[in-house]
């Protein structure tokens, strides 16, 4: 085998890449970021890493495809008080309707295959 050149491989390090605002309805989130490898889909497409800053939540939204996350560090709470912590990989299936929210803010692992539906307009 041949070595993989550089236009084909693509690394980037979390703790030293910068990570880009998450858009909510075309707008940059001040409390949430994005690190995506693949740029040919939307932000928050696809695998990457999704950073919520402590004391945010997301705006309400359904799943349009499954979502998959792994939560690297931080909480993580659902609308209905469910609780996420550090290793666990979650399963949110499509048509899933909820929001989250962290006290001490959360680096998230996540696979999304389409962009979600937000169901309330305006900043997260």
């Amino acid at each position: 085998m041949e070595p993989i050149s550089e236009s084909e491989r693509l690394v980037l390090n979390y703790r030293t890449s910068e990570f880009e605002p998450f858009e909510v309805d075309g707008q940059p989130s001040a409390t949430e970021s994005v690190l995506q490898l693949d740029q040919s889909r939307p932000p928050g497409v696809g695998f990457h890493l999704y950073r919520m800053a402590p004391g945010s939540s997301t705006t309400p939204h359904r799943h349009t495809g499954n979502e998959q996350f792994l939560v690297i560090e931080g909480d993580l709470t659902d609308h209905d008080g469910y609780q996420y912590g550090p290793g666990d990989l979650v399963l949110l299936r499509r048509g899933t309707v909820h929001n989250s929210s962290t006290v001490n803010g959360c680096l998230l692992a996540v696979y999304i295959e389409t962009a979600e539906e937000n169901l309330v307009d305006g900043p997260r």
